[in-house]
């Protein structure tokens, strides 16, 4: 579906009805402070993040529920804050420590808008049905490659694939492979092929991305099997209820590593990228990159092209070439 598209009079009315919600929220942190009694300053980590509550975990492992200063940027599920405590249980941050990596998108108004900080990998869900997007699947790897996080292409639903019917459909993604993008064979609702999965995730601050219906939500209970029992203690430490669910919110998996789920990630899309930025999107464009006999080549129908060149030798893939080209061609009309 088309993104919407806003007139200069809704923007304005948006961006003057957010302002006006971070002044009122930045009056009620600068409150919280001025009425705590030499709150003690502390490092933690944003495990979740829903509207404009913050839950920070601190290095013990305690839940704090925040307010945060508007001033300092925009916190979401695995940044590292400073924050100024105010109860027992209570604080506001203060600070935004550096970020590794961002996944953004951006809003109705064009304004990026952070969903997850500090990733180190990019799980991308893929399944036989719905029938995988060749397009929406290079998006999530340019992406992957642009805020450099690692990719991993996992294909849930496996049970529903025998016979020829699986050896077309793991043939129709045999060039990832040879690109380098490690695939994982799984089945959420089996639990077949995630072991393999669980040893990509160790020591990983990882999040799931996936069109609809490729089963994410299962995987999730999978790989959390005490999903139920956590969201349940999440909801009563934060007093967020039922919304715990609807919730951006970072998990600890028994086995090492992080899990971020994101409801953000349902709707995301490619940030505005350069040329240039999409050309180092695609890993295996790298060796030809100026190579071309001119340097505005747009490698769809210049002589001595070095990409075409290298498709037409078989080392580049005529599809992730067509997909490069719309992507390009998107960016172009949408900066123009």
């Amino acid at each position: 579906m088309a993104r919407r598209r806003l007139t200069k009079q809704q923007k304005n009315r948006i961006q003057a009805i957010q302002q006006k919600r971070r002044k009122r929220l930045d009056t009620r942190a600068e409150s919280a402070l001025a009425e705590a009694e030499d709150g003690e300053s502390i490092e933690g980590q944003v495990i979740i993040r829903h509207g404009a509550t913050l839950v920070v975990e601190d290095g013990a492992g305690e839940l704090i529920q925040c307010q945060t200063r508007q001033n300092i940027g925009d916190p979401v599920c695995g940044d590292r804050v400073i924050l100024e405590m105010t109860g027992s249980a209570s604080g506001v941050v203060t600070a935004l420590l550096p970020r590794e990596s961002v996944l953004s998108r951006p809003d109705f108004s064009g304004r990026e808008k952070p969903l997850a900080a500090n990733l180190t990998q990019l799980v991308i869900v893929l399944a036989p049905r719905p029938e995988p997007s060749g397009y929406l699947l290079d998006q999530y790897l340019v992406t992957a490659e642009t805020i450099q996080v690692k990719p991993i292409i996992a294909i849930n639903k496996t049970d529903l694939l025998e016979g020829g019917a699986a050896e077309e459909f793991y043939s129709s993604l045999a060039h990832y492979d040879g690109i380098g993008y490690p695939i994982v064979r799984i089945s959420a609702k089996l639990d077949h092929g995630l072991d393999a999965l669980i040893d990509k995730l160790q020591g990983e601050t990882s999040i799931l991305v996936g069109q609809s219906g490729v089963g994410k939500s299962s995987l999730i209970n999978s790989l959390l099997p005490n999903h139920d029992v956590e969201t349940g203690r999440l909801s009563q430490a934060t007093g967020l209820g039922c919304h715990t669910t609807s919730a951006a919110t970072l998990y600890h998996l028994a086995q090492g590593g992080e899990l971020i789920d994101s409801p953000g990630v349902r709707s995301f899309r490619l940030s505005d990228l350069s040329r240039e930025e999409i050309e180092h999107g695609f890993p295996e464009f790298r060796p030809f990159l100026g190579e071309c006999r001119f340097h505005n080549c747009t490698h769809e129908h210049e002589p001595d092209c070095a990409i075409l060149t290298a498709m037409n030798e078989g080392k580049i893939s005529l599809l992730r070439l067509e997909n490069f080209q719309r992507l390009c061609h998107k960016t172009i009309r949408k900066s123009g």
